[in-house]
């Protein structure tokens, strides 16, 4: 006998077990994911902007399902007039700065393309057809489940005219910013197959171990995911000045890096990068590339922010969970800002309060986007505005500077948004947002006060020991809303369905207000339709002052604080009531601002 329940997102199986004389069931844990095995050899054209690859993929299929396709992503076709990401730039109200018109007047030299010249399956060639910047492949014999095999392809690909991201010859000049440039196999979980075109939103991978050679111009000097392996073969990182580096004849050098338990690969290159390693008293090295042809000032930022990046590896570690690689890398290239696994690209040409910014919202996307994988395409605010929530945190206590709340911005933002109209449900697929704007504000600024508000409702001590067992229980996988949720509710011992559901999946509001004082008895009332626990301060005509904590029913118990904790407040009831012990001066509504009421003029009240 089987009983199935289905709990949020998560699929619980429950399986009889005979024991003597009696019978139990047994929870078992049915969490799969899939595994990937890539080697790669590249041949890099300099002058051309091309290359050659040849990739074995070994998949194995740990879901319960039997495959009868598998689909990969050409990122970079998505480089080329008339793609789907060229026509939604000329169309949305609203196009990145950075892409505007810019591919649709791409010369036939300067976009990108992936092309499969041959793709076999076990040895045998397998049918496959490109469909913009997806290959679609329809296989021999269905791959089932608990079964690994082994793709063979054969590609050739041309790097795109810097756009967005990826590139050759950015505006900073560097040669190449190698993101998203192999054929990459589509993730397949129990939603299935996720395989949207490429529309310049974000990307998802699958787990696995990367073995990456690259082919290039021995004047270039290459960094990005993983360790290289034959440092004494390029002279470069090789530190024991006792040995002697035996470069190789010829016009190229070969740079060989392995990446273990990783769900992407990002490499860039240029003839021109200075190199400089900053090694931390945990044994983590810092890697830095950039052009050491840059402007004084901006090479001084470049060297002040090297001790200041190791302060944000040692905050993010202890804030959200211990990085569990040898190395990282912050490399001067791409279009601004883009985190990658081991590694980051951001634009070089900045003010050290700037390089610092960055790089430390880029790093902090490594426990986000990177260490927590969750989908980005679906739920691109568990990933950037978890990011901001912890890297504006961090930049306040490392550089002492700024506004406690660092969420502050994104309040004011949300008003406005609030008001304008032009606000989109988080549940909205990445892809499908209405605007740029609409997407950029609820992915970073609505993501991260998820957080912030949070604080207030559960706590702000709950809040951070939410997010460290968080990244304990789902580092390495791909996490749901749900597992957050879970999370933060088994630190507070809180249920919080009613705040993921309001806030993620409806445009409700918070609006409370005080809406009497009479005599000693204090009247609120919801306004807006979200719900919300509320902390009320009270100054009395003596002076004195005494905190009120009103839990909302549905939390099923309070924050913990030094406040007198009332009686929860149902949501459906429109007023609460309560009453104190001396006369009353003035109430306040939630002194913290960290609740996102959309109208703070009621929640203020003097008595007159």
């Amino acid at each position: 006998m089987r009983k199935i329940y289905l709990f949020g997102l998560s699929l619980i199986v429950l399986t009889s077990c005979k024991v003597i004389k009696d019978t139990t069931y047994v929870a078992k844990d049915t969490y799969w994911q899939q595994h990937v095995d890539y080697t790669m050899d590249v041949d890099v054209d300099v002058n051309k902007y091309q290359y050659k690859g040849k990739q074995t993929l070994i998949y194995t299929n740990n879901s319960p399902d039997d495959l009868n396709k598998v689909f990969y992503h050409l990122y970079f076709n998505a480089f080329q007039p008339g793609s789907q990401m060229d026509v939604r730039s000329l169309n949305i109200k609203d196009p990145d700065k950075r892409v505007r018109d810019r591919i649709s007047k791409l010369k036939p030299e300067e976009i990108g393309y992936i092309k499969v010249n041959s793709l076999k399956q076990n040895g045998v060639a397998v049918s496959h057809e490109t469909v913009g910047t997806i290959l679609e492949v329809v296989l021999n014999k269905p791959i089932k489940s608990g079964e690994s095999v082994t793709f063979e392809m054969d590609f050739d690909a041309q790097v795109p005219l810097q756009v967005r991201r990826s590139g050759r010859t950015n505006k900073e000049g560097i040669a190449l910013s190698m993101s998203q440039w192999y054929p990459k196999l589509a993730e397949y979980d129990f939603q299935g197959w996720h395989t949207p075109p490429y529309i310049a939103r974000e990307f998802q991978g699958v787990w696995g171990d990367f073995d990456v050679t690259i082919h290039i111009d021995k004047n270039y000097t290459v960094g990005g995911t993983g360790y290289l392996q034959n440092p004494q073969e390029v002279g470069h990182g090789y530190e024991d000045a006792a040995k002697e580096i035996n470069l190789p004849k010829g016009d190229k050098l070969t740079w060989h890096f392995k990446a273990p338990r990783v769900h992407d690969f990002m490499w860039a290159a240029d003839n021109e990068y200075a190199h400089d390693i900053f090694k931390m008293e945990n044994g983590i090295d810092l890697h830095f590339l950039y052009k050491k042809t840059l402007d004084a000032k901006y090479l001084k930022s470049w060297k002040d922010v090297q001790p200041k990046t190791a302060e944000l590896m040692t905050y993010f570690s202890e804030n959200v969970g211990q990085y569990p690689y040898k190395q990282y890398s912050v490399i001067q290239g791409g279009d601004g800002g883009m985190e990658y696994a081991m590694s980051t690209l951001v634009t070089g040409k900045r003010s050290f309060g700037s390089l610092f910014g960055v790089t430390a919202h880029e790093m902090a996307h490594t426990w986000f986007q990177f260490l927590l994988a969750s989908n980005e395409s679906l739920h691109p605010w568990m990933d950037e505005g978890f990011t901001t929530y912890i890297s504006t945190k961090a930049s306040y206590d490392i550089l002492k500077a700024g506004d406690k709340n660092p969420n502050t911005g994104p309040y004011k933002g949300y008003n406005k948004m609030v008001k304008s109209g032009a606000e989109e449900v988080l549940t909205t697929h990445a892809d499908r947002y209405h605007t740029n704007r609409g997407y950029s504000f609820g992915s970073y600024g609505k993501g991260s006060m998820f957080l912030s508000q949070l604080e207030y409702v559960i706590g702000a001590e709950n809040t951070a020991k939410g997010l460290k067992k968080y990244f304990k229980d789902f580092s390495f996988k791909h996490p749901t809303p749900n597992d957050v949720k879970r999370s933060m509710e088994k630190v507070s011992s809180i249920h919080l369905g009613w705040y993921l559901n309001e806030w993620t999946q409806t445009l409700h509001t918070i609006d409370y207000g005080i809406k009497s004082v009479e005599g000693n008895k204090i009247t609120l009332e919801r306004i807006g339709q979200m719900p919300m626990p509320i902390d009320v301060e009270v100054t009395f005509t003596d002076g004195s002052k005494e905190s009120f904590n009103i839990p909302l029913e549905l939390m099923r118990g309070s924050k913990p604080t030094d406040a007198t904790v009332l009686k929860d407040w149902g949501w459906a009831y429109p007023t609460y009531s309560f009453t104190t012990s001396k006369t009353i001066k003035t109430v306040a509504i939630d002194k913290s601002l960290l609740m996102a009421d959309v109208n703070l003029e009621n929640n203020v009240f003097e008595v007159k």
